[in-house]
């Protein structure tokens, strides 16, 4: 038998190993050079988002935000095909049915997380190979810089389960160019490689292959200043060769979606897609009817109002209509359709979109008192 002294060596030796060697580990948190790098380690289940991974990579960042010897700080996904598909829904869907804390921590969490993401002091480098959806967004698109690459898939599908487009999505759709946000927030619409970039989610563009040499070059980057990063970067993009012809999918709709998803009102959109009758209206419309009546008329309200807000601003709204959401009907009802029994047809209620009275819609905004997000 071991002496307890050796026996402690041992178990300290196996967990120092572990620690950087532990494949099965959520998330990998590691330096290398000047760089600090964030892996999200759970490639079956598309590297969704926990609350285990959220409270790890929260204090590291902060760590890492103090530390003179970090100049930068890249995250990844693992698997090669999710950067990170979302939160971890099911979760909190099992959670809320209970009324179970996790409700209410995983969104308060995640939503200082992307906050920290979006005050970040050092330049932050999310690297969006493969699906980039939901909570995924929310770790990179507040960064300084989101490379894309022709496997990106972005969306913001949100409303076909009855929630809204969170983690700050309030903040960064508005801002996006003519309306493209709010057709990206009420249809779910998803882009896909280039369009990515063409629509202003990402500021980069690399071919996937080329992401490990982007990588070394970025940690071997000496005291490296967000210029430094920024050119290194360019030099990669302007080489990706990949798509560069091809015109942005939503270019010859872009006059109907800004004259269309700039109505007041969800009714008054539906309205003006009924009156357009073009293919492409009707197609929002099929899609629009789809999707929870209560979500659409929260996110369009979201976004309206989080277009002159700021980033906390924006967060501390959103956690009040997240919880919203999980006192309501149709977060569950959609999650149940679309991702437990997959039968695709949720019981929305209300039904209809003039079912869902402002007076409704109002007290989803208002404030929670003590149980308020703080910043």
């Amino acid at each position: 038998r071991l002496k307890p002294f050796n026996r402690l060596q041992v178990i300290l030796q196996h967990l120092k190993m572990s620690k950087h060697t532990d494949s099965t580990a959520e998330v990998l948190l590691e330096k290398r050079g000047g760089a600090g790098i964030i892996t999200l380690n759970r490639p079956k289940a598309l590297n969704a988002l926990n609350l285990s991974m959220i409270q790890q990579i929260y204090p590291q960042i902060k760590t890492w935000e103090q530390d003179p010897e970090t100049f930068l700080i890249i995250i990844k996904g693992t698997g090669g095909k999710a950067f990170c598909a979302g939160g971890d829904i099911r979760a909190i869907t099992d959670a809320g049915k209970v009324e179970d804390r996790l409700a209410q921590d995983f969104f308060r969490e995640e939503y200082t997380l992307n906050n920290a993401i979006g005050t970040c002091k050092k330049p932050y480098v999310a690297l969006i190979d493969g699906i980039t959806m939901g909570g995924g967004v929310g770790l990179s698109v507040h960064g300084h810089f989101r490379v894309a690459t022709e496997k990106t898939l972005f969306a913001m599908p949100e409303t076909a389960i009855g929630l809204f487009p969170d983690v700050g999505g309030g903040y960064f759709l508005p801002r996006l160019s003519g309306k493209i946000g709010y057709y990206l927030a009420l249809t779910g619409f998803r882009l896909k490689g280039r369009d990515v970039l063409k629509a202003g989610i990402a500021t980069h563009f690399v071919e996937s292959e080329k992401l490990p040499a982007l990588e070394n070059d970025l940690i071997a980057l000496k005291s490296p200043s967000a210029e430094n990063i920024a050119d290194l970067l360019n030099s990669y993009h302007v080489k990706s060769k990949v798509d560069q012809e091809k015109e942005f999918v939503l270019d010859e709709h872009m006059e109907k979606i800004n004259s269309l998803f700039s109505a007041n009102s969800m009714e008054e959109i539906v309205k003006k897609l009924k009156q357009d009758g073009s293919p492409f209206a009707i197609k929002q419309l099929e899609t629009i009817n789809k999707m929870s009546p209560t979500s659409l008329k929260i996110t369009l309200r979201q976004l309206r109002e989080g277009a002159s807000m700021s980033l906390q601003d924006v967060l501390t709204m959103e956690y009040r209509l997240s919880q919203a959401c999980m006192r309501g009907h149709d977060f569950y009802e959609g999650v149940r359709a679309v991702l437990i029994d997959k039968d695709h047809s949720p019981r929305w209620k209300p039904a209809a979109l003039e079912e869902v009275s402002d007076e409704f819609v109002d007290n989803c905004f208002k404030p929670l008192g003590n149980n308020d997000l703080k910043l």
